[in-house]
């Protein structure tokens, strides 16, 4: 599975990249806005600095909601870096985008998934990968892992090439479990990842291995 993070803040971006588990970057305009970043010039720019830092996709999300508008903030952020990945809503609009950037070779990622049906609908328009948000869903007390099974299944059963990036991942469990059920993908803060290091069995049986080593060595 690959490992994405889901931030804009470019010191969170180099750690992950430096733990060398990192395959890519999400980014939403409400991620920008929370690191300060603002204007079209500003945004761009930073979108350059995240390519700079990542060897993996970096997506790049559009405002617009209307198909021209997606179309040509879409090929302004493609033009950015070829690690941009197109961020299109799952719309109508949405939807046409989609197949116009996959007939040009450009990847997109469908955002805001939060049905099997929105999902068959972007990987027949030729989706890259497709982003179902588990977390948002648990959020209404609905099983968001339960829709990446759905998919899952759908995809599996025609041989679709979209990859399932499960999103809206808030703790480490959210990431084991998508790994369970064939999540090509996670994106999640880098405290998820972290936190997948850690085990309090681990944190005793090096302590006492140190122990004894100084015990032997003093």
């Amino acid at each position: 599975m690959k490992f994405f993070i889901d931030t804009a803040n470019l010191a969170q971006i180099q750690e992950a990249q430096e733990l060398g588990v990192l395959d890519g970057v999400t980014t939403n305009p409400s991620l920008m806005a929370k690191e300060g970043i603002s204007g079209d010039a500003n945004v761009k720019a930073h979108y350059k600095a995240i390519c700079a830092i990542v060897d993996g996709d970096v997506s790049a999300e559009v405002i617009s909601t209307d198909y021209e508008g997606m179309i040509k903030e879409g090929e302004e952020l493609a033009a950015l870096d070829e690690k941009i990945v197109v961020k299109i809503p799952m719309i109508k609009d949405g939807v046409k985008a989609l197949k116009y950037f996959s007939d040009k070779g450009i990847k997109t990622n469908c955002t805001l998934i939060f049905s099997a049906g929105q999902a068959l609908m972007a990987a027949k328009a030729g989706a890259t990968y497709v982003s179902p948000f588990i977390g948002r869903l648990d959020d209404i007390s609905t099983d968001g892992l339960d829709l990446i099974e759905s998919i899952r299944i759908i995809f599996d059963n025609y041989d679709f090439g979209t990859e399932i990036l499960a999103a809206s991942v808030r703790h480490p469990m959210h990431i084991i479990q998508c790994a369970e059920i064939g999540a090509d993908v996670m994106t999640g803060p880098l405290s998820a990842m972290e936190a997948l290091l850690k085990h309090p069995l681990t944190d005793i049986g090096l302590a006492k291995f140190l122990a004894d080593h100084a015990k032997a060595n003093s």
